[in-house]
């Protein structure tokens, strides 16, 4: 059963890390597919913060340097991802390639945990 799913950037949280993206992203220097997702240029994009509040379990994202040890462990160290917190452990759903397809997409991130959800065998909660 999925408890939650967790998102991990490829950026750091820290002031300087978040503004060192920006800039390396408006310069092409950096890219983070999840970042393209959930955020805008300046703020976490409105489709993303109603998709995010009307599932039935949490999706929490973090950052490369402030992510659950467990969630860093189970993918090791490989991000952007997006993985499962279930009953019995962590389940990568979908890596760097996966995320990029999304093409920014808020409809196609659900898509594609919804197929790497049945893939993995894993449950919904009820």
């Amino acid at each position: 059963m999925i408890r939650r799913l967790v998102g991990v950037y490829d950026a750091d949280h820290t002031f300087r890390g978040e503004l060192a993206y920006w800039v390396g992203a408006r310069l092409g220097r950096a890219h983070c597919a999840l970042c393209d997702i959930t955020h805008g240029t300046f703020r976490m994009r409105a489709d993303w913060t109603a998709c995010r509040d009307g599932l039935a379990i949490p999706f929490d994202t973090f950052h490369r340097d402030d992510q659950p040890v467990a969630v860093r462990d189970a993918v090791g160290g490989l991000v952007p991802v997006v993985v499962a917190e279930t009953d019995t452990g962590t389940t990568l759903l979908l890596g760097p390639e996966q995320l990029a397809a999304c093409d920014g997409s808020v409809t196609a991130l659900m898509d594609a945990v919804t197929a790497a959800v049945a893939a993995a065998g894993l449950d919904w909660p009820a």
